[in-house]
Protein backbone atom coordinates (compact mmCIF):
# COMPACT_ATOMS: atom_id res chain seq x y z
CA UNK A 1 0.00 0.00 0.00
CA UNK A 2 2.71 2.27 0.62
CA UNK A 3 4.89 2.15 -2.27
CA UNK A 4 1.53 2.37 -4.33
CA UNK A 5 0.70 5.64 -2.25
CA UNK A 6 4.04 7.20 -2.82
CA UNK A 7 3.82 5.93 -6.94
CA UNK A 8 0.34 7.79 -6.97
CA UNK A 9 1.67 11.01 -5.81
CA UNK A 10 4.70 11.49 -7.97
CA UNK A 11 2.80 10.59 -11.22
CA UNK A 12 0.09 9.30 -13.07
CA UNK A 13 -0.65 5.29 -12.88
CA UNK A 14 -1.39 3.56 -15.91
CA UNK A 15 -3.82 1.07 -16.15
CA UNK A 16 -4.37 -1.58 -18.90
CA UNK A 17 -7.32 -2.57 -21.31
CA UNK A 18 -9.68 -3.86 -22.20
CA UNK A 19 -9.64 -7.99 -22.19
CA UNK A 20 -12.60 -8.94 -23.98
CA UNK A 21 -11.84 -6.70 -26.89
CA UNK A 22 -8.59 -8.45 -27.16
CA UNK A 23 -9.55 -12.11 -26.57
CA UNK A 24 -11.91 -11.23 -29.67
CA UNK A 25 -8.98 -11.38 -32.21
CA UNK A 26 -8.58 -14.85 -30.84
CA UNK A 27 -12.06 -16.01 -32.72
CA UNK A 28 -12.23 -18.71 -30.19
CA UNK A 29 -13.93 -21.43 -30.40
CA UNK A 30 -16.49 -23.92 -28.32
CA UNK A 31 -13.88 -26.78 -28.29
CA UNK A 32 -11.13 -23.55 -27.25
CA UNK A 33 -13.08 -22.62 -24.73
CA UNK A 34 -14.01 -26.26 -23.09
CA UNK A 35 -10.48 -27.24 -23.45
CA UNK A 36 -9.25 -30.89 -22.00
CA UNK A 37 -10.60 -30.55 -18.57
CA UNK A 38 -14.44 -29.54 -19.45
CA UNK A 39 -14.40 -31.57 -23.02
CA UNK A 40 -17.61 -33.23 -21.72
CA UNK A 41 -19.44 -30.26 -20.06
CA UNK A 42 -22.96 -30.43 -20.35
CA UNK A 43 -23.52 -27.10 -21.87
CA UNK A 44 -22.07 -24.19 -23.40
CA UNK A 45 -19.33 -22.36 -22.55
CA UNK A 46 -18.47 -20.56 -25.45
CA UNK A 47 -18.60 -16.86 -24.49
CA UNK A 48 -17.16 -17.40 -20.81
CA UNK A 49 -13.99 -15.54 -21.33
CA UNK A 50 -13.33 -15.82 -17.82
CA UNK A 51 -13.21 -19.82 -18.02
CA UNK A 52 -9.90 -19.04 -20.55
CA UNK A 53 -7.83 -18.49 -17.55
CA UNK A 54 -7.68 -22.39 -17.25
CA UNK A 55 -8.17 -23.77 -20.64
CA UNK A 56 -6.23 -21.46 -22.74
CA UNK A 57 -3.62 -19.94 -19.95
CA UNK A 58 -1.25 -18.62 -22.64
CA UNK A 59 -3.52 -16.38 -24.21
CA UNK A 60 -4.63 -14.71 -20.71
CA UNK A 61 -0.63 -13.97 -19.96
CA UNK A 62 0.16 -12.98 -23.50
CA UNK A 63 -2.74 -10.02 -23.11
CA UNK A 64 -1.22 -9.68 -19.98
CA UNK A 65 2.31 -9.02 -21.31
CA UNK A 66 0.93 -6.94 -24.42
CA UNK A 67 -0.33 -4.47 -21.83
CA UNK A 68 2.29 -4.58 -19.86
CA UNK A 69 4.67 -3.84 -22.67
CA UNK A 70 2.40 -1.15 -23.71
CA UNK A 71 3.15 0.88 -20.70
CA UNK A 72 0.47 -0.64 -18.22
CA UNK A 73 1.41 -0.15 -13.94
CA UNK A 74 -1.04 -1.71 -13.01
CA UNK A 75 -2.61 -4.84 -15.26
CA UNK A 76 -6.68 -6.47 -14.15
CA UNK A 77 -7.36 -10.23 -13.71
CA UNK A 78 -9.28 -12.01 -16.19
CA UNK A 79 -12.10 -12.03 -13.41
CA UNK A 80 -14.62 -9.80 -14.25
CA UNK A 81 -17.33 -12.76 -14.32
CA UNK A 82 -15.82 -15.14 -11.61
CA UNK A 83 -18.35 -15.38 -9.03
CA UNK A 84 -20.32 -17.80 -8.23
CA UNK A 85 -23.48 -16.06 -9.17
CA UNK A 86 -22.29 -14.95 -12.73
CA UNK A 87 -20.81 -18.84 -13.34
CA UNK A 88 -24.21 -20.08 -12.53
CA UNK A 89 -24.80 -19.34 -16.12
CA UNK A 90 -22.87 -22.50 -17.67
CA UNK A 91 -22.93 -24.25 -14.30
CA UNK A 92 -19.81 -23.59 -13.34
CA UNK A 93 -20.14 -22.13 -9.29
CA UNK A 94 -18.12 -24.65 -8.05
CA UNK A 95 -15.27 -23.49 -10.38
CA UNK A 96 -15.11 -19.74 -8.66
CA UNK A 97 -12.38 -20.08 -6.27
CA UNK A 98 -10.03 -21.77 -8.84
CA UNK A 99 -10.49 -19.65 -11.02
CA UNK A 100 -9.92 -16.57 -9.58
CA UNK A 101 -6.97 -18.61 -7.97
CA UNK A 102 -5.43 -19.12 -10.92
CA UNK A 103 -6.70 -15.91 -13.18
CA UNK A 104 -4.14 -14.08 -10.51
CA UNK A 105 -1.21 -16.47 -11.02
CA UNK A 106 -1.22 -15.58 -14.40
CA UNK A 107 -1.49 -11.96 -14.11
CA UNK A 108 0.93 -12.11 -11.00
CA UNK A 109 3.83 -14.03 -13.18
CA UNK A 110 3.75 -11.44 -15.90
CA UNK A 111 3.63 -8.73 -13.75
CA UNK A 112 6.72 -10.21 -11.98
CA UNK A 113 8.69 -10.70 -15.21
CA UNK A 114 7.88 -6.85 -16.50
CA UNK A 115 9.16 -5.46 -12.65
CA UNK A 116 12.39 -7.53 -12.99
CA UNK A 117 13.36 -5.87 -16.17
CA UNK A 118 12.45 -2.56 -14.61
CA UNK A 119 12.64 -2.91 -10.89
CA UNK A 120 11.83 0.98 -11.38
CA UNK A 121 8.78 0.99 -12.10
CA UNK A 122 7.01 -1.91 -10.46
CA UNK A 123 3.67 -3.70 -11.81
CA UNK A 124 0.92 -4.29 -9.75
CA UNK A 125 -1.98 -6.43 -10.10
CA UNK A 126 -5.38 -5.76 -9.09
CA UNK A 127 -8.14 -8.35 -8.84
CA UNK A 128 -11.16 -7.49 -10.81
CA UNK A 129 -14.58 -7.97 -9.25
CA UNK A 130 -17.28 -7.56 -11.71
CA UNK A 131 -21.30 -6.11 -10.13
CA UNK A 132 -22.42 -10.19 -11.77
CA UNK A 133 -25.34 -10.43 -13.31
CA UNK A 134 -27.95 -9.53 -10.93
CA UNK A 135 -28.99 -6.61 -9.03
CA UNK A 136 -30.07 -6.19 -5.35
CA UNK A 137 -31.88 -2.76 -5.98
CA UNK A 138 -33.69 -3.25 -8.59
CA UNK A 139 -36.76 -5.64 -9.37
CA UNK A 140 -36.16 -7.69 -12.93
CA UNK A 141 -39.58 -8.35 -12.85
CA UNK A 142 -41.84 -4.86 -13.50
CA UNK A 143 -45.28 -6.48 -12.07
CA UNK A 144 -43.44 -7.24 -8.86
CA UNK A 145 -41.44 -3.88 -7.76
CA UNK A 146 -40.52 -5.72 -4.18
CA UNK A 147 -38.87 -8.38 -5.72
CA UNK A 148 -34.91 -9.05 -5.93
CA UNK A 149 -33.54 -11.79 -7.78
CA UNK A 150 -30.70 -12.03 -5.18
CA UNK A 151 -29.17 -10.74 -1.46
CA UNK A 152 -27.26 -8.96 0.06
CA UNK A 153 -25.90 -12.05 2.22
CA UNK A 154 -25.73 -14.29 -1.08
CA UNK A 155 -23.32 -11.34 -2.92
CA UNK A 156 -21.37 -10.90 -0.23
CA UNK A 157 -20.77 -14.23 0.29
CA UNK A 158 -20.18 -14.78 -3.80
CA UNK A 159 -17.74 -11.71 -3.61
CA UNK A 160 -15.78 -13.32 -0.32
CA UNK A 161 -14.82 -16.29 -2.28
CA UNK A 162 -13.95 -14.46 -5.55
CA UNK A 163 -11.74 -12.08 -2.97
CA UNK A 164 -9.91 -14.86 -1.16
CA UNK A 165 -9.00 -16.54 -4.50
CA UNK A 166 -7.69 -13.46 -6.01
CA UNK A 167 -5.49 -12.71 -2.69
CA UNK A 168 -4.45 -16.11 -2.37
CA UNK A 169 -3.44 -15.92 -5.85
CA UNK A 170 -1.27 -12.70 -5.47
CA UNK A 171 -3.22 -9.94 -6.30
CA UNK A 172 -1.81 -6.13 -4.80
CA UNK A 173 -5.18 -4.59 -5.53
CA UNK A 174 -8.95 -5.63 -5.26
CA UNK A 175 -11.12 -3.33 -8.35
CA UNK A 176 -14.71 -3.55 -7.38
CA UNK A 177 -15.85 -2.32 -10.97
CA UNK A 178 -18.17 -0.95 -13.24
CA UNK A 179 -20.54 -0.71 -10.42
CA UNK A 180 -24.34 -0.18 -11.46
CA UNK A 181 -25.88 -0.56 -8.22
CA UNK A 182 -24.03 0.29 -5.46
CA UNK A 183 -26.02 -2.32 -2.63
CA UNK A 184 -24.04 -4.82 -4.96
CA UNK A 185 -20.26 -3.02 -4.11
CA UNK A 186 -21.11 -2.59 -0.81
CA UNK A 187 -21.54 -6.34 -0.64
CA UNK A 188 -18.27 -7.13 -2.03
CA UNK A 189 -16.71 -4.27 0.39
CA UNK A 190 -18.15 -5.83 2.89
CA UNK A 191 -16.95 -9.33 1.98
CA UNK A 192 -13.23 -7.51 1.76
CA UNK A 193 -13.69 -5.68 5.03
CA UNK A 194 -14.78 -9.41 6.36
CA UNK A 195 -11.17 -10.36 4.80
CA UNK A 196 -9.16 -8.17 5.82
CA UNK A 197 -10.16 -8.57 9.77
CA UNK A 198 -9.33 -12.29 9.19
CA UNK A 199 -5.91 -11.55 7.61
CA UNK A 200 -5.26 -8.86 9.68
CA UNK A 201 -3.75 -7.54 6.47
CA UNK A 202 -4.68 -3.94 5.13
CA UNK A 203 -5.65 -4.14 1.22
CA UNK A 204 -5.74 -1.76 -0.92
CA UNK A 205 -9.53 -1.64 -2.74
CA UNK A 206 -10.28 0.43 -5.77
CA UNK A 207 -13.92 1.14 -6.39
CA UNK A 208 -14.96 2.22 -10.23
CA UNK A 209 -18.97 2.94 -10.42
CA UNK A 210 -20.58 3.23 -14.26
CA UNK A 211 -22.63 5.89 -15.23
CA UNK A 212 -25.03 4.23 -17.47
CA UNK A 213 -26.17 6.52 -20.30
CA UNK A 214 -26.73 10.66 -20.48
CA UNK A 215 -28.71 11.08 -17.49
CA UNK A 216 -25.10 10.98 -15.65
CA UNK A 217 -26.66 8.55 -12.86
CA UNK A 218 -25.46 4.82 -12.19
CA UNK A 219 -28.41 2.31 -13.15
CA UNK A 220 -29.65 2.53 -9.98
CA UNK A 221 -30.31 6.09 -9.99
CA UNK A 222 -26.85 7.80 -8.21
CA UNK A 223 -25.50 10.60 -9.36
CA UNK A 224 -21.48 10.51 -9.15
CA UNK A 225 -21.80 12.85 -6.13
CA UNK A 226 -24.37 10.35 -3.97
CA UNK A 227 -22.09 7.26 -5.53
CA UNK A 228 -19.43 9.04 -3.65
CA UNK A 229 -21.20 10.28 -0.66
CA UNK A 230 -22.49 6.28 0.14
CA UNK A 231 -19.10 4.72 0.12
CA UNK A 232 -16.93 6.83 1.20
CA UNK A 233 -16.71 6.09 4.83
CA UNK A 234 -14.51 3.29 3.21
CA UNK A 235 -10.66 4.11 3.06
CA UNK A 236 -10.32 3.54 -0.23
CA UNK A 237 -7.26 3.22 -2.79
CA UNK A 238 -8.89 5.15 -5.60
CA UNK A 239 -12.67 5.82 -6.51
CA UNK A 240 -13.64 6.47 -10.68
CA UNK A 241 -15.72 5.28 -13.31
CA UNK A 242 -14.93 3.20 -16.29
CA UNK A 243 -17.58 1.65 -19.54
CA UNK A 244 -20.24 3.23 -20.59
CA UNK A 245 -19.03 6.31 -21.87
CA UNK A 246 -16.60 7.48 -24.27
CA UNK A 247 -13.66 10.12 -22.58
CA UNK A 248 -15.11 13.03 -23.44
CA UNK A 249 -18.87 12.33 -22.13
CA UNK A 250 -17.48 10.79 -19.17
CA UNK A 251 -15.75 14.25 -18.40
CA UNK A 252 -18.12 15.90 -16.23
CA UNK A 253 -18.35 12.97 -14.29
CA UNK A 254 -15.06 12.52 -13.35
CA UNK A 255 -14.82 16.18 -12.67
CA UNK A 256 -17.70 15.81 -10.23
CA UNK A 257 -15.70 13.16 -7.96
CA UNK A 258 -12.47 15.06 -8.24
CA UNK A 259 -13.78 18.08 -6.72
CA UNK A 260 -15.10 16.33 -3.80
CA UNK A 261 -13.29 12.68 -3.28
CA UNK A 262 -10.61 12.38 -0.39
CA UNK A 263 -9.56 9.44 -2.40
CA UNK A 264 -7.23 9.06 -5.38
CA UNK A 265 -9.37 9.10 -9.04
CA UNK A 266 -9.22 6.48 -11.60
CA UNK A 267 -10.82 6.80 -14.92
CA UNK A 268 -11.39 4.07 -17.96
CA UNK A 269 -13.10 5.17 -20.46
CA UNK A 270 -14.35 3.04 -23.26
CA UNK A 271 -12.99 4.09 -26.69
CA UNK A 272 -15.56 6.51 -27.60
CA UNK A 273 -19.50 5.23 -28.02
CA UNK A 274 -20.16 1.98 -29.74
CA UNK A 275 -21.19 2.03 -33.72
CA UNK A 276 -24.33 0.89 -35.08
CA UNK A 277 -22.35 -2.97 -35.11
CA UNK A 278 -21.79 -2.27 -31.38
CA UNK A 279 -17.76 -2.43 -32.40
CA UNK A 280 -15.70 1.12 -31.04
CA UNK A 281 -13.95 3.17 -33.64
CA UNK A 282 -12.02 5.79 -31.41
CA UNK A 283 -8.16 5.33 -32.39
CA UNK A 284 -5.50 5.28 -29.77
CA UNK A 285 -4.68 9.40 -30.76
CA UNK A 286 -8.69 9.92 -30.84
CA UNK A 287 -8.74 8.39 -27.40
CA UNK A 288 -4.88 9.40 -25.80
CA UNK A 289 -5.99 13.10 -26.69
CA UNK A 290 -9.80 13.23 -25.10
CA UNK A 291 -8.13 11.47 -22.28
CA UNK A 292 -5.53 14.21 -22.28
CA UNK A 293 -8.12 17.33 -21.05
CA UNK A 294 -8.38 15.11 -17.69
CA UNK A 295 -4.86 15.23 -17.39
CA UNK A 296 -4.70 19.15 -18.11
CA UNK A 297 -7.23 19.44 -15.40
CA UNK A 298 -5.86 17.08 -13.16
CA UNK A 299 -8.73 15.61 -12.65
CA UNK A 300 -7.09 11.70 -12.33
CA UNK A 301 -4.05 9.89 -10.56
CA UNK A 302 -5.09 6.10 -12.79
CA UNK A 303 -6.37 6.26 -15.98
CA UNK A 304 -6.52 3.24 -18.70
CA UNK A 305 -9.47 1.65 -21.01
CA UNK A 306 -12.53 -0.17 -20.98
CA UNK A 307 -14.32 -1.60 -23.76
CA UNK A 308 -12.68 -1.25 -27.33
CA UNK A 309 -9.31 -0.51 -25.83
CA UNK A 310 -5.88 -2.34 -27.10
CA UNK A 311 -2.15 -1.97 -25.95
CA UNK A 312 -2.17 0.77 -29.12
CA UNK A 313 -4.71 2.55 -26.43
CA UNK A 314 -3.11 2.04 -23.27
CA UNK A 315 0.66 3.04 -25.16
CA UNK A 316 -0.63 6.18 -26.56
CA UNK A 317 -2.22 7.14 -23.23
CA UNK A 318 0.66 6.23 -21.49
CA UNK A 319 2.87 8.16 -23.52
CA UNK A 320 0.23 11.61 -22.96
CA UNK A 321 0.29 11.15 -19.45
CA UNK A 322 3.89 11.39 -18.85
CA UNK A 323 3.82 15.18 -19.42
CA UNK A 324 1.41 15.47 -16.61
CA UNK A 325 1.30 15.70 -12.72
CA UNK A 326 -1.32 13.82 -10.96
CA UNK A 327 -4.24 15.07 -8.88
CA UNK A 328 -2.85 16.34 -5.33
CA UNK A 329 -5.40 14.47 -3.18
CA UNK A 330 -7.57 16.10 -1.23
CA UNK A 331 -7.69 15.88 2.91
CA UNK A 332 -10.21 16.05 4.86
Amino acid sequence: MNQLQQLLSRRILILDGAMGTMLQAYDFSEEDFRGDLFSHWEVPLKGNNDLLSLTQPAAIKTIHQEYLEAGADIIETNTFSSTRIALADYRLEDYAYQLNLESARLAREAAQEYTAQTPDQPRFVAGAMGPTNKTASLSPDVNNPGFRAISFDQLREAYYEQAKGLLDGGVDILLVETVFDTLNAKAALFAIDQLQEETQKAIPIMLSGTITDASGRTLSGQTPEAFLISVEHIPLLSIGFNCALGPRQLTPHIEALAKNASFCISAYPNAGLPNAFGAYDQSPQEMAQEIETYLQKELVNIVGGCCGTTPEHIKAISEVAKKYTPRPIKTQ
